[in-house]
C-alpha cells in the first residue's frame, strides 16, 4: 500500500504568513470585490487558455521564490523553470520574478477533478447552474517520485477526512527500521502529520489527495504517489468537492492551446518517464494544426515546435 511519507518539518515563519496576508490584500484593494483568487479562472467561450504570465518585484529581502510562488498560485519546478537564474532562497529586494499563470486546459472532459502529472498541476471544474459561467480553479500539487508513481486513470472520491490520523503503511516502516529510526504505529493530527489537516480519499486503495506539513515540496516529484497539495488549496477544494466527484488523473506532457484569435501555442513538459515525443505527440499537433485557417496554417514555425518539444520546460510559445 503506498502512501504519501514526509519527514516532520518545521512550522512555517511568521514572516511568510505576514507576506501572504499583506498580498492578499494588496490584491483585493487593487482589484475590488468582483477579483478572482490566483489560479481561479473563467471558462473562455473560444480556446482553452486561461490566466496570463506576468512579472511581480520582490517587495522584501525575507521573501524567498518559493514564498512569491505560493503567493501566485505556482509549484516549485514553475517557479524554477520561468526563474532559472534567480536564487531559490534570496531572490533579493527590488528582483524581477517571472510568474508562469498561464495555463493550457487539459484535452480530457471538463468535469469534476482532472490531475495532470506531467505539469504537476490539478484543475476542478466546480458544477454550476443554469446561467453560470462555468469555471476553473486549478492549483500545483505534488506527485509520486520515482519508483512510487502515482496511478493514472479515472476513479471517485470516497471520502473526506478533517485532521486525519496517519498510519505509516510496511514500506515506510521497512526504510525508517534500515535507518534505524522506525516512526510509531499513528501519527496523530498536528504538525508532524505528514497529511496535514485534509485528506480526500480516493477509489484507489493507498492513495489520497491530502494537504502536507512541508508545504514548499508542492510542486515536486517527492510523495509516495499520493497528491499533496498546499494547506491553503487543499482546504479550499476539501470544502467544495462532494464524495462520489469524478477524478482523472492524466500523464500529458504535450498540450495544444488556441485562443479567440485562431493563434496556437504549444506547451510541453518532461513526462515522468522521460519520454521522447512520439510520432503520435506530432500527428496530434499537425491534426490540430489542420482545424486551422488557411492562412493561419501556414504561418505554423515549425523550428519554435521542434525546439520547444526538445526542451519540455513547459513555457507555452506561440506556434503562429
Amino acid at each position: 500500500m503506498n502512501s504519501c511519507f514526509v519527514k516532520p518539518a518545521v512550522s512555517g515563519r511568521l514572516l511568510r504568513c505576514v507576506f501572504m496576508v499583506a498580498l492578499w490584500l494588496a490584491s483585493f484593494s487593487a482589484f475590488g470585490e468582483t477579483s478572482r483568487p490566483p489560479g481561479h479562472y473563467l471558462l473562455p467561450e473560444t480556446g482553452n487558455i486561461v490566466g496570463e504570465a506576468y512579472t511581480v518585484q520582490v517587495e522584501n529581502e525575507e521573501d524567498t521564490l518559493l514564498d512569491i510562488a505560493h503567493a501566485h498560485g505556482v509549484g516549485y519546478e514553475e517557479i524554477r523553470r520561468a526563474n532559472p537564474d534567480t536564487s531559490l532562497w534570496v531572490p533579493g529586494k527590488g528582483t524581477q520574478v517571472q510568474i508562469p499563470g498561464q495555463h493550457i486546459l487539459p484535452d480530457v472532459e471538463r468535469k469534476g477533478v482532472v490531475i495532470n502529472i506531467a505539469e504537476l498541476r490539478l484543475y476542478y471544474y466546480p458544477e454550476v447552474q443554469d446561467g453560470e459561467t462555468p469555471r476553473v480553479e486549478t492549483y500545483p500539487i505534488g506527485i509520486g517520485r520515482d519508483g512510487f508513481d502515482t496511478p493514472l486513470g479515472i476513479t471517485k472520491t470516497t471520502m473526506r477526512l478533517e485532521d486525519p490520523a496517519w498510519y505509516p503503511p510496511e514500506s515506510v516502516r521497512q526504510e525508517a527500521a534500515e535507518r534505524g529510526d522506525p516512526p510509531p504505529d499513528v501519527v496523530p493530527p498536528g504538525p508532524d502529520n505528514p497529511l496535514g489537516q485534509h485528506a480526500i480519499l480516493l477509489d484507489i486503495p493507498g492513495y489520497l489527495i491530502h494537504g502536507t506539513n512541508q508545504p514548499d515540496g508542492i510542486g515536486m516529484r517527492a510523495s509516495r504517489g499520493c497528491i499533496r497539495m498546499h494547506p491553503d488549496d487543499i482546504k479550499a477544494v476539501f470544502e467544495q468537492i462532494p464524495n462520489g466527484t469524478q477524478i482523472n488523473i492524466i500523464d500529458e506532457p504535450i498540450k495544444l492551446g488556441w485562443d479567440a484569435d485562431h493563434l496556437l501555442y504549444l506547451q510541453a513538459f518532461t513526462s515522468r518517464n522521460e519520454q521522447e515525443t512520439s510520432i503520435s505527440d506530432l500527428l496530434n499537433i499537425v491534426n490540430k494544426a489542420d482545424e486551422l485557417p488557411e492562412q493561419k496554417r501556414s504561418n505554423i514555425d515549425y523550428e519554435v515546435m521542434q525546439k520547444a518539444l526538445k526542451r519540455g520546460s513547459g513555457r507555452i510559445e506561440p506556434l503562429i
